[in-house]
């Protein structure tokens, strides 16, 4: 066969290509977590009506293998993956909880005869974007003028893009005239106002190929810094304020600890307890038992004492040395296996008893 022929077979083949779709293949975004209906062109629902034999298939990873999801013939269609997948409208396929897993290569065939007709389509599954939220990055006040840095962030999706417009649809003509200072493009906006100016407010838009979703910022929260003092960050509030807690708590445990300390260290002073050391001999104390005995008239005197009286006296030391020095104690000399007798104070006992008469 000479390249003339050749040339021709792959012109009658690129013919028919177009004629019957074959190796027609689409791209189709797909929502995680959310029903995505695969739809077939209308060319083959007029198709499948006359020749009642079509099949939904998935190309696997594996090379060359595919598996059969749904089969149509005649009036009939049998489901290979009912708690997943189900025939929709105009054959269309419905996969009712779209995963990750599911973004493969579908493919939809028309048997006509002994011909087959193909359409592909490619699904990719995004992730949803979640409501974002505005925070202040950075706030001013002076010169009668605010200035804002807003940051607008979303917590969940995929491919996720950020833009910034005025509440009134964007329309720049608004009656204060503030509206185009809500314009940008990206998470971050900065913008400058006059204070006295009205409040308006400024609307965040997250958004991706299968979901959008917008946040609002109102202006008049600059109105605390009037005073033209310029505002302290977000970000450094709460660390400022977790320092001045550990900074008090702190001092608390200081006082705490020293105000126990103290009262440990100075005990009543009925605790106190004298230095036997520091004691002289002329502190010692003499306990002195006197009996007295009277003679009953008429009875023999009774050998137990009629009363016992308590007599505090205080004793003085040895009589003290010519110099004026107090006379030291004689010492006696220590007995094998005793120990030496105690220098301290020594508190005597006598008891006194009267003659009787």
């Amino acid at each position: 066969m000479g390249s003339g022929a050749w040339l021709r077979l792959l012109l009658t083949l690129a013919a028919l290509g177009g004629m019957w779709g074959i190796g027609a293949r689409v791209t189709q975004l797909g929502a995680l977590g959310e029903p995505t209906i695969l739809r077939v062109p209308r060319n083959l629902q007029d198709h499948t009506e006359k020749s009642k034999e079509a099949s939904w298939k998935k190309i696997t990873e594996e090379p060359l293998k595919k598996k059969l999801l749904m089969r149509i013939s005649g009036e009939n269609h049998t489901a290979f993956e009912r708690e997943r997948m189900r025939l929709g409208e105009n054959f269309s396929l419905e996969i009712l909880n779209t995963s990750r897993d599911d973004g493969r290569l579908y493919e939809y065939s028309v048997y006509r005869g002994s011909d087959e007709e193909v359409w592909q389509i490619q699904l990719e599954v995004l992730e949803p974007v979640a409501v974002p939220s505005i925070r202040i990055l950075r706030r001013e006040s002076s010169n009668g003028s605010c200035w804002l840095e807003l940051g607008c962030s979303s917590e969940r999706g995929d491919e996720v893009s950020y833009s910034w417009d005025s509440g009134d649809g964007g329309d720049s003509r608004d009656s204060n005239g503030t509206g185009a200072h809500c314009r940008a493009n990206g998470s971050v906006l900065r913008l400058r106002f006059p204070l006295r100016s009205a409040a308006f407010g400024c609307v965040c838009t997250a958004r991706n190929p299968v979901s959008s979703h917008n946040a609002t910022f109102d202006t008049d929260q600059c109105g605390s810094l009037h005073g033209g003092v310029p505002g302290v960050r977000t970000e450094l509030l709460v660390p400022l304020v977790v320092l001045g807690v550990i900074v008090i708590i702190v001092i608390v445990v200081i006082v705490t600890f020293r105000a126990t300390r103290s009262a440990k260290c100075d005990p009543e002073p009925s605790q106190v307890t004298p230095d036997p050391s520091q004691v002289t001999p002329a502190s010692a104390t003499i306990y002195a038992q006197v009996q007295r005995v009277q003679k009953p008239k008429g009875t023999v005197p009774n050998a137990t004492p009629a009363s016992c009286t308590t007599i505090y006296a205080a004793a003085t030391g040895p009589p003290p040395t010519p110099n004026g020095a107090p006379r030291s104690p004689a010492v006696s000399p220590n007995l094998r296996g005793r120990p030496p007798l105690s220098q301290e104070p020594t508190t005597v006992y006598a008891s006194v008893t009267h003659p009787m008469a």
